[in-house]
C-alpha cells in the first residue's frame, strides 16, 4: 500500500495520486490510469473518478459490480474510494490534501511546479527573427514571445535550451536596400535615424520598382555582389546590421528577453558547401530551369529551391545547413521553429529534404506556427508601409497603465516601473491568451483592462495576495504547519484543486508548444482566488484560520509569480 509521504514535499495533483495508489489494485500502469481518469461533473460526486468498463472483459463481471468491490478493498490515508455506478469515484480528505499541498508549494517557493522531465536533454529553439534595416513591428512580437515563453517552459521541465535569434540578415532584400540606399539614401538622415530611414527608402524601392521593374534586376546583382564578397556591398550590409541590432536590443530589453546565441542567415553561409555537396553526392540535387532543386513529388509537394539560376542562395539552403549545425553542436532533442503558419510549406520542405538526405532525427524538428496579428483588422506590411512599431505601442501602453495607476494609486513608491510592467505584461499577455494559430486582432481598451481576461488582471490578483499578508500579523516564514479544516470549504477547495494541476498545465503546455493553456490557467486561478477573497474574511481573528488561508493565498502567489514569469510578466508586488 502507498501512502502519502509528507516530508518528501511532493506536489502531486489529484489524478496522479490516484494512480499511484489506485496501481496496487488493477494490473495498469501510472500512466494508463491517469490517461482513463475523469473528473466529475460536480463535486458531490467526488475529485476523480475511474470508469470501470475498460476493466470489464478482464475481470469478466459487469461495470457496476466491479466498481463495488474495488471500493470495499481500497484503502487510503488521504483518498476514499466509492461507487456510484459503473464509476470508482474518489474522494479526497479536503482538510489533509489542502494543508498537504499548500505546505509543498510553500517549500517549494520559486521552484513550485517544476520537474525533471528534461534532466540530461537538450531544447533548441528558433525564434524573433527580426530582418535586419526593418523595424521591430507589432507582428514580431508574436514568435518573440510565443518563443520566449516555450523557452522558459522547457527550462521549468529540467531541460537544457538552446535559445537561437535566426536574424533575417541576407537574401535578396539587401540587394534592394543597397540599391535604394544608392538612389535615394540620405547619409545624414540615416546617421540620425536608420531604421526609420532605410524602412522609407526600401518601401520607396518597391514603389518605383512596380513602374521600373529593371530596379529589381539591380536589386539581385547587389545581392550576388554581396555574396561574392564584394567591399562596397559588406560594408553597407554590416552597418545595416549594426544599426539594426542597436533597435532591436531596446526593445529586447523592454520586453524581458535574452537569446544564448544570435545567428542570423549570414552565420551559415560558409556552412552551405556542406549542403550542396551532400545533396549531390547522395543524388539528390536537380537541375531544373537553370535552378538547383530536390525533388519533393512523392511527398505531394512542390520542389525545394537550393539555389537560384543566377547562383545564389535562399533561405532553405541557409535552414538546412543550420539545422546540420546545431545537431552538431547541441545534439538537441527537439528543435522548435517559432515562425508563421504562412511559412507552412516551407518547413515541410526542409523537414522532407532532411529525410531524403537520411537523417532521422529530422522528426524531431519540429514547426511551432502561428497566426497574424493584426491592428485595427488590418495586415501590416513593411513594403506597403503599413507597419505599427512594437516600441510605439509598447510606450504608449506604459503611458496609459501609468495613468490608470494614477488614478487608482497616485502614492505607489515605484509608480514608473510598476507602470512599465503593467504596460509591457498587457501587451504581451494580450497576445499569449490567445491559442497561437488564431489571429490576434489588437485593442487598447481590451489589453489594459483591469477587470477582463488581461495580463493587468493577473498581475493584480498577485498584488492582492501580496496585500493580505503585509496586513497580517504573520510573515511568509511562519506560515508551516496549517490547519487545513479552515481551507476546505468550497471557494477555498476549488482553489487547492486547481492548484494541484500546475505541475500539469506546465506539462501539457510545453508538450504542445501552446502558452495559452498557461496564460489561460492563471486567468482561471486568478478569478478563483478572488472569488474565494470576497466569499471568506482571510484576516479572520481566529490565528489557526488566518494562517491557513494566508498559506493559501500565498500559495496561490507563488503560482502565479511563476507563471507569469514564464510568459514573461513582471510580478510588481503592489500595483
Amino acid at each position: 500500500m502507498f501512502f502519502y509521504v509528507h516530508k518528501e514535499r511532493k506536489m502531486i495533483n489529484m489524478k496522479k495520486y490516484v494512480a499511484k495508489v489506485f496501481s496496487t489494485y488493477i494490473n495498469l500502469s501510472e500512466d494508463e490510469i491517469v490517461s482513463l481518469l475523469e473528473t466529475p461533473p460536480n463535486r458531490e460526486m467526488g475529485d476523480v473518478a475511474f470508469p470501470c468498463f475498460s476493466l470489464a472483459k478482464t475481470f469478466k463481471k459487469a461495470p457496476q459490480m466491479i466498481a463495488e468491490e474495488l471500493a470495499d478493498a481500497f484503502k487510503d490515508d488521504l483518498v476514499e474510494a466509492k461507487a456510484i455506478g459503473p464509476y470508482l469515484n474518489f474522494f479526497f480528505n479536503r482538510s489533509k490534501y489542502a494543508a498537504q499541498l499548500v505546505e509543498n508549494i510553500l517549500a517549494k517557493k520559486e521552484k513550485v511546479g517544476e520537474g525533471e522531465e528534461g534532466k540530461g536533454k537538450t531544447v533548441v529553439v528558433d525564434y524573433s527573427s527580426p530582418n535586419i534595416a526593418k523595424p521591430f513591428s507589432l507582428p514580431h512580437l508574436r514568435s518573440t514571445m510565443i518563443g520566449n515563453a516555450i523557452v522558459k517552459l522547457h527550462q521549468a521541465l529540467g531541460y537544457k535550451v538552446v535559445g537561437i535569434n535566426h536574424l533575417g540578415d541576407w537574401g535578396t532584400q539587401f540587394g534592394k536596400e543597397i540599391v535604394a540606399y544608392k538612389k535615394w539614401g540620405n547619409d545624414e538622415a540615416i546617421r540620425e535615424n536608420p531604421i526609420e530611414e532605410l524602412v522609407k527608402i526600401y518601401i520607396k524601392f518597391h514603389e518605383e520598382a512596380e513602374k521600373h521593374p529593371e530596379l529589381e534586376d539591380e536589386a539581385r546583382e547587389w545581392f550576388k555582389k554581396l555574396e561574392e564578397g564584394d567591399e562596397e556591398a559588406v560594408r553597407l550590409w554590416k552597418w545595416f546590421v549594426e544599426e539594426s541590432l542597436k533597435e532591436f536590443n531596446k526593445i529586447y530589453d523592454l520586453l524581458g528577453v535574452s537569446f544564448d546565441h544570435f545567428m542570423g542567415e549570414s552565420f551559415y553561409n560558409d556552412k552551405m558547401d556542406r549542403v550542396i555537396n551532400e545533396l549531390t553526392d547522395k543524388g539528390l540535387l536537380e537541375e531544373s530551369e537553370g535552378a538547383m532543386i530536390v525533388d519533393l513529388s512523392e511527398q505531394d509537394m512542390p520542389p525545394a529551391l537550393i539555389k537560384k539560376k543566377d547562383g545564389t542562395s535562399i533561405y532553405a539552403t541557409r535552414d538546412l545547413a543550420a539545422a546540420l549545425y546545431r545537431k552538431d553542436t547541441f545534439d538537441f532533442e527537439k528543435l522548435f521553429y517559432v515562425v508563421g503558419n504562412e511559412q507552412f510549406l516551407h518547413f515541410q520542405q526542409i523537414f522532407a529534404v532532411m529525410k531524403k538526405m537520411g537523417y532521422k532525427w529530422a522528426d524531431q524538428m519540429q514547426h511551432v506556427p502561428f497566426g497574424l496579428m493584426l491592428f485595427e483588422n488590418k495586415k501590416m506590411s513593411t513594403r506597403k508601409g503599413t507597419i505599427v512599431l512594437l516600441e510605439e505601442v509598447l510606450q504608449k501602453s506604459i503611458e496609459m497603465a501609468d495613468k490608470i495607476i494614477e488614478e487608482k494609486n497616485p502614492n505607489l513608491p515605484n509608480r514608473q516601473e510598476v507602470a512599465e510592467a503593467i504596460g509591457v505584461g498587457a501587451i504581451i499577455f494580450n497576445d499569449l491568451k490567445h491559442h497561437r494559430m488564431h489571429e490576434v486582432n489588437f485593442s487598447w481598451e481590451e489589453a489594459l483592462n483591469f477587470e477582463g481576461e488581461t495580463g493587468p488582471y493577473v498581475q493584480y490578483t498577485n498584488a492582492r495576495t501580496q496585500s493580505v499578508l503585509r496586513k497580517s500579523d504573520f510573515e511568509e516564514k511562519d506560515l508551516i504547519n496549517l490547519e487545513g479544516q479552515f481551507i476546505q470549504g468550497e471557494a477555498a477547495w476549488n482553489l487547492v484543486v486547481m492548484l494541484s494541476q500546475y505541475s500539469d498545465v506546465l506539462g501539457k503546455a510545453a508538450n504542445r508548444a501552446e502558452p495559452s493553456i498557461l496564460a489561460r490557467y492563471l486567468l482561471d486561478i486568478s478569478a478563483q482566488f478572488n472569488r474565494f477573497y470576497h466569499q471568506e474574511r482571510i484576516i479572520a481573528e481566529n490565528m489557526d484560520e488566518q494562517k491557513a488561508k494566508l498559506g493559501l493565498s500565498l500559495a496561490v502567489s507563488y503560482t502565479l509569480q511563476h507563471g507569469l514569469t514564464i510568459i514573461g510578466l513582471k510580478t510588481p508586488s503592489a500595483i
